[in-house]
Order: structure tokens, then sequence, then C-alpha cells
């Protein structure tokens, strides 16, 4: 997307999908389960989230635990570069919640 040494070129690219941003937001309210979060997500597929997770996990914005059950357990949680997001996440809730009809 554009010019990669561009650092808002770099940070769209992380955010970019229609789903990733609202990943985020989940994901901020602390340590989730897939089905957790697939079901905080309307409208979204499995295959759709799982896609996004791995694309955020492959940036290293999101962690990926899996513990050795039966059936096994997946955890997935913030690293501190997708917790560096925080003040992004805010400033977009901000602006949503002072235009609350679509634009």
């Amino acid at each position: 997307m554009g010019d990669p040494g561009c650092p808002i070129a770099r940070a769209v690219g992380v955010l970019d999908g229609k789903w990733t941003v609202l990943i985020l937001r989940e994901l901020f309210g602390g340590t989730r389960r897939f089905g957790e979060i697939l079901r905080e997500l309307p409208g979204a597929s499995p295959k759709t989230l799982t896609d996004r997770l791995r694309a955020l996990e492959s940036a290293g914005i999101v962690s990926r635990e899996v513990y050795p059950e039966v059936p096994p357990r997946v955890e997935y949680s913030l690293t501190p570069d997708g917790r560096a997001f925080e003040p992004v996440m805010h400033a977009l809730r901000a602006w949503g919640e002072a235009h609350p009809e679509p634009v």
C-alpha cells in the first residue's frame, strides 16, 4: 500500500482489512479465544477471522498461545506492539462518538 517508507502507509498496512480494527478492539479488553472474538463480530466468517488473526500475528501485533489440551485451547492477546495502537483506538472512538451519524 503506497510508499513502504511512509510510516502512515505502514500503519494502514497493519490495520488493513474490514475486521482488523474491531479485532483489536476486542483484544484491548484482554486475552480472548477464537470463539469469543467471533461472537463479538456479527457478520465475520471464521475464515476471515482466521486470516486477519494470522496477518496480525505475522505483523507482530497479536500473540497466539496454544495449550496442549484435548481439544486444544488457543488464546489470542496483544503484543507490546499491538498495545502501541491504544492511542489510535482511543482517537477512533472519540471521532466515532463526536460523529454519531454515518458520513
